[in-house]
């Protein structure tokens, strides 16, 4: 009885985590903000509805399956995003107008796409 009210707990509050994130979606005003609300809220719903599972079904099987799914999420989507977002910065996506600082602004050569750091900056300013 305890284990199942525990388990849908799990259940609706991951289900939460994901309405948040779909309304992310609709809300967030550009590419990247839309990315940074859906892939948090996201792992972190379907991780606690994994959790929610595992509590309710209570098998070895699930179980491992259930903790498959949490670790190649918390793995994958992070990485996703991060591929998704600077592939979009290279190809010029518009930044929201609001936008108070751009940290990647004549940082990344177009030819190359290479990332400098404001160390490498900081050196060749020094050097002329």
């Amino acid at each position: 009885m305890i284990i199942e009210l525990l388990a849908a707990l799990f259940l609706l509050i991951g289900c939460l985590f994901m309405l948040v994130a779909s309304l992310g979606v609709y809300r967030m005003p550009d590419l990247l903000t839309r990315m940074h609300a859906t892939t948090k809220s996201g792992v972190l719903g379907a991780s606690l509805i994994m959790c929610g599972v595992m509590l309710f079904f209570g098998e070895s099987s699930v179980t491992l399956k259930a903790l498959a799914v949490m670790a190649f999420t918390t793995l994958t989507s992070p990485i996703a995003a991060h591929a998704i977002g600077r592939a979009s910065y290279f190809i010029g996506v518009p930044l929201w107008k609001h936008t108070v600082k751009d940290a990647l602004k004549d940082r990344y050569d177009p030819d190359t796409l290479v990332l400098r750091s404001p160390d490498q900056d900081a050196d060749s300013n020094k050097k002329s």
